[in-house]
């Protein structure tokens, strides 16, 4: 390939969808390609497609729309989950040039010729069942914090969810190949990696391309907790049915891992969680909670939500609501059910209205607001260490401490990337949390003590 060729990413969606377009650029500069932002121009832009929500589905045309506009010669590639659910819908998009499904997005420099533009766009997608093998990946280069992928896929049926059908059966990498990624991630000079994936909790599965868990969960965190140089291991979403006990007391001793889960609860309704097949009923949900708590007091625990799924009556969405506000959370993540098709809850009866849902969303959010600022609250007086982001905002460097408190403090570039020790003490008018700086945790800056 040409060493002047640029190529442009744009990722919707997870921090699966990160890690993975990390790995797919990687492979585009080490084949000569030079790397710039989406905003500038470039021969090749390449879309991570998303189709968890509608609106992620939506957004697709607006971001191609995009690309054309800073240059419109510009060969337009899609991929990711949404590429594979729908290919002929994205190919059928104005200006898009090919569009690679599951097995194929990590080879897509093989599918390049000349960069010409095509007169309608070209599909490469293959059979969901194919995508059986694993691809690792892991980011870096684009946030302070390292996305490292463990897991892919799910052998989960919830009756809204479209993943299995965009990414296949349930399936790991290696152990060594995890730790292998987590030392280049280290010598980066990354302080954090956060472990991603489908269904992390599933880890081990289909590690070696058989069904046998040859490592658990639990091995694998272990394993992790030895790699020097990373000072934070932060845990994304864990099923609560996956995430044990002998896990979470792990965690609560690790000096690596921090107090941070998140677990996907969906509904605070039993029936509605029947309806949705979860694993699990807000029994266990709840015993979940209250294990982390018995250990570690400070820890954050934020909750996945979905509203208006079918079936859903005011009764049982009063009930979630009730729950949530009941239990001992941090915040939330509220999602507004949209139909997917393909999945049994599309044809479901008991549609709730639009405008039902989206009251309900707002609701929520309100609620997530609420005991946010709470956990904020109990957090003051506090001393935490906090890893500061590398986004200059407004005049502000933001930083979140390993319990998921988000800080903020005046620019100032030398904080980027670095961890400090502070005293938390104060919550101002956009709900963050500013502090005092601990003396001995900064010596090589010293006219930044006080309060910023």
């Amino acid at each position: 390939m040409n060493a002047t060729k640029k190529v442009a990413f744009y990722t919707l969606g997870c921090k699966l969808n990160f890690s993975e377009t990390s790995t797919i650029a990687r492979n585009f500069t080490s084949e000569g390609f030079e790397r710039v932002d989406f905003t500038e121009k470039a021969d090749i832009y390449v879309i991570n497609t998303c189709s968890v929500t509608e609106n992620a589905d939506k957004r697709f045309k607006n971001i191609v729309k995009q690309a054309q506009k800073v240059n419109p010669e510009a060969f337009v590639a899609a991929v990711g989950c949404y590429a594979q659910l729908k290919p002929h819908e994205l190919a059928d998009v104005e200006g898009v040039d090919l569009v690679l499904g599951a097995t194929e997005k990590f080879n897509i420099t093989a599918y390049l010729n000349d960069l010409t533009k095509n007169d309608y766009g070209e599909v490469h997608s293959c059979e969901i069942e194919e995508a059986n093998f694993y691809v690792g990946s892991y980011s870096i280069g684009d946030r302070t914090r390292a996305f490292l992928k463990v897991q892919d896929g799910c052998d989960y049926k919830c009756t809204y969810c479209t993943i299995p059908l965009a990414r296949g059966i349930s399936r790991s990498d290696t152990l060594q190949n995890v730790l292998y990624n987590a030392e280049e991630i280290s010598k980066q000079g990354i302080k954090e990696i956060v472990l991603t994936g489908v269904n992390i909790g599933d880890y081990g599965k289909g590690e070696f391309g058989n069904k046998k868990h040859e490592h658990t969960f639990l091995n694998l965190v272990k394993a992790l907790d030895t790699v020097p140089g990373i000072e934070r291991l932060r845990i994304s979403s864990i099923e609560p049915n996956l995430l044990k006990d002998e896990t979470i007391r792990f965690v609560a001793q690790s000096k690596t891992f921090v107090p941070h889960f998140h677990i996907p609860l969906q509904s605070g309704s039993n029936a509605i969680l029947k309806l949705m097949r979860r694993r699990y009923l807000r029994e266990l949900y709840v015993e979940r909670v209250a294990a982390i708590r018995e250990v570690m007091p400070h820890a954050c625990i934020g909750v996945d939500v979905i509203v208006g799924f079918p079936g859903e009556t005011e009764e049982h969405f009063l009930e979630t609501y009730h729950f949530l506000n009941e239990l001992d959370i941090s915040y939330l993540h509220v999602f507004t059910y949209s139909e997917r098709d393909n999945t049994p809850a599309a044809t479901m009866e008991g549609v709730v209205p639009q405008k039902i849902r989206n009251k309900r969303s707002k609701m929520l959010r309100g609620l997530s607001a609420k005991k946010r600022h709470a956990f904020y609250e109990r957090e003051l007086g506090s001393t935490r260490t906090v890893l500061f982001e590398g986004e200059n905002k407004e005049g502000y460097i933001h930083g979140f401490t390993e319990n998921y408190v988000k800080v903020k403090a005046p620019w100032n570039p030398e904080l980027v990337n670095t961890l400090h020790a502070v005293e938390l003490n104060k919550i101002d008018e956009d709900g963050l949390v500013r502090f005092e700086w601990i003396e001995a945790s900064c010596p090589a800056l010293p006219a930044m003590q006080g309060t910023p």
